[in-house]
C-alpha cells in the first residue's frame, strides 16, 4: 500500500522505514527541509539502532521525503500523523503541532478524489482523535469523516534504542477506528506481521497507550520506593526484586531500582493522563505519586554526595551518563538534568561524559566541562555520579585511580570496580 508519514522525528522516521521494510511505498512529510534532505540521502534524522540501514536501503526507492502535503496525500492511501505532542506547563499535551498537521492534511484532502484514511500515531489523550483531530480534518477538507475519508488511532509501543526491532516484532498492534472500513485498511498494513491485531474505537486505543506507559512507570517508581526502604534496612533491593519478579503475575521487567525514568514518553504520558483525569473531575492519587517519587529520586544522589564530602562549593564532580537511558542520544527528561542543575546550584564544578549524548546536553548546560572519554572526566574529580546504564561503565577500573577522591555513587548499579569508595543509590 501507499503511505504518507507526517513528521520525521523519532516515531515518524521509524514508522516510515519499517513500513518500507514491510513492503509498502512511503512518502515522508516534514516542514524541516534539512530533515527532508537527510532522509532522501538515506541519513537518519535521529539515532536509532538499525534505522540508518533501513533508510539507506529504501531512500529514493520505496521511501521519499517532501515538504509538500498535497503531493503526499494525493499519492498515498493512508496518512499517519507522527508529530510531537510536547507537555504544556500544566502537564497537559500541546496539540498545536497535531492541529497544524491535521489542517494541512485536510486541505490536501479537499483536492483529492477517492477515499483516504488519516491515522493518528502521535500519543494523544483519550477523545483527542474523535473530538479534536476529526473536526479539524472535516473543517479543513469540507468533507465528512466516515463517508469521504476514514479516521483512526494506531498507538506505538516502541522502546528507544530498540524501536526498529519493536516495530518489526510487536507484542501488540492496536487499531482504534471510527468505522470498519478504516480499520480494515489499516489492518491490511500489518498483514505480514506475526501479531494479533486488537480492533477497538479511537478513545480506547488512546487509553491503552497511556495505561501501558503509566503501568510501566508505576513499576519503576514502586521499585525505587522499595529500594529506598531496603537501603535504610540494609537489604539488597535487587535480591528482593529478583524474587518478586519470578511471580508470573508481575514479571521481572521494570523492577530495577535506580535514579528513575526519563525519556520522551513515561514522564509526559503520566502527566498528561493526570491532567486528563483532573479535567474530568477525578483525582489520580497513584499516578501523582508515581511522578513525585520519580522527581525526588535523582536528588537522593546529591544527598548521598553531600553526606560523603560535605560542602560541594568548588568541588569537581564527574557525571557519567547524560542520556536518559543507554543506546540512545536522547536527553529528554534525563535524570542527569536535575542532578547537574542541583550540583551547579550548590557550587560544584562538573566534568561530564556520555558516549552519545554530549552534543544534546550542551544545549541544556553549555558551560560545564565535557570530555570524550570517561577517564578524562574522572581525572582529578572529588567524586563521581553514574546516571546512565552504559555497558562501558561496567568495564571501568583503573580509570578511577585518577580521581582526587575515589568516591563513586552509582544510580544504575553498573559499576563493578573494586578499591573505590562505592555506594549505590538504593543498595
Amino acid at each position: 500500500m501507499k503511505i504518507s508519514v507526517i513528521g520525521s522525528g523519532y516515531v515518524g522516521s521509524v514508522t516510515a522505514a519499517c513500513f518500507a521494510e514491510a513492503g509498502h511505498e512511503i512518502v515522508c512529510v516534514d516542514i524541516d527541509e534539512k530533515k527532508v534532505e537527510q532522509i532522501n540521502a538515506g541519513i537518519p534524522p535521529i539515532y536509532e539502532e538499525g534505522l540508518g540501514d533501513l533508510l539507506r536501503k529504501y531512500a529514493g526507492k520505496k521511501l521519499i521525503a517532501t515538504i509538500d502535503y498535497e503531493f503526499a496525500v494525493r499519492e498515498t492511501d493512508i496518512s499517519f500523523i507522527c508529530v510531537g505532542t510536547p507537555s504544556a506547563e500544566d502537564g497537559s499535551i500541546d496539540l498545536s503541532i497535531v492541529r497544524a498537521a491535521a489542517t494541512n492534511i485536510g486541505e490536501a484532502l479537499a483536492k483529492k478524489k477517492g477515499y483516504h484514511v488519516v491515522v493518528v500515531k502521535s500519543t494523544v489523550v483519550p477523545e483527542t482523535t474523535e473530538k479534536f483531530v476529526l473536526p479539524v480534518l472535516e473543517e479543513a477538507s469540507g468533507k465528512t469523516a466516515g463517508k469521504d475519508f476514514g479516521v483512526a488511532m494506531n498507538p506505538e509501543f516502541l522502546r528507544e534504542g530498540k524501536a526498529v526491532h519493536d516495530f518489526m516484532h510487536p507484542d501488540k498492534i492496536v487499531i482504534g477506528a471510527i468505522d470498519r472500513k478504516s480499520g480494515d485498511l489499516i489492518s491490511e498494513l500489518y498483514r505480514k506481521f506475526e501479531c494479533e491485531v486488537t480492533r477497538t474505537n479511537p478513545a480506547t486505543a488512546e487509553m491503552i497507550k497511556y495505561a501501558n506507559n503509566s503501568l510501566l512507570a508505576t513499576k519503576i517508581s514502586f521499585a525505587n520506593e522499595i529500594g529506598n526502604i531496603c537501603k535504610k534496612l540494609g537489604i539488597d533491593t535487587y535480591e528482593v526484586m529478583a524474587a518478586v519478579g519470578k511471580d508470573f503475575r508481575i514479571s521481572p521487567r521494570f523492577l530495577n531500582s535506580g535514579a528513575g525514568f526519563g525519556g520522551s514518553c513515561f514522564p509526559k504520558d503520566v502527566k498528561a493522563l493526570i491532567g486528563k483525569a483532573k479535567a474530568i473531575g477525578y483525582s489520580p492519587i497513584l499516578l501523582e505519586s508515581v511522578i513525585a517519587v520519580n522527581e525526588k529520586q535523582p536528588l537522593l544522589m546529591t544527598e548521598i554526595l553531600i553526606r560523603k564530602i560535605g560542602n560541594l562549593a568548588g568541588k569537581k564532580i564527574a557525571v557519567l551518563g547524560l542520556a536518559f537511558k543507554n543506546e540512545t542520544d536522547d536527553i529528554r527528561e534525563s535524570r542527569a538534568i536535575p542532578v547537574i542543575a542541583e550540583l551547579l546550584r550548590l557550587g560544584a564544578k562538573i566534568s561530564a561524559y556520555d558516549p552519545m549524548a554530549i552534543e544534546n546536553m550542551k544545549r541544556v548546560f553549555p558551560t560545564i566541562e565535557y570530555y570524550g572519554k570517561a577517564e578524562d572526566a574522572l581525572k582529578g574529580a572529588d567524586a563521581c555520579l553514574v546516571m546512565t546504564e552504559w555497558d562501558e561503565f561496567r568495564q571501568l577500573e583503573s580509570e578511577f585511580e585518577n580521581m582526587k577522591e575515589k568516591i563513586v555513587i552509582d544510580g544504575r548499579r553498573v559499576i563493578e570496580a573494586k578499591n573505590i569508595d562505592y555506594e549505590g543509590l538504593c543498595w
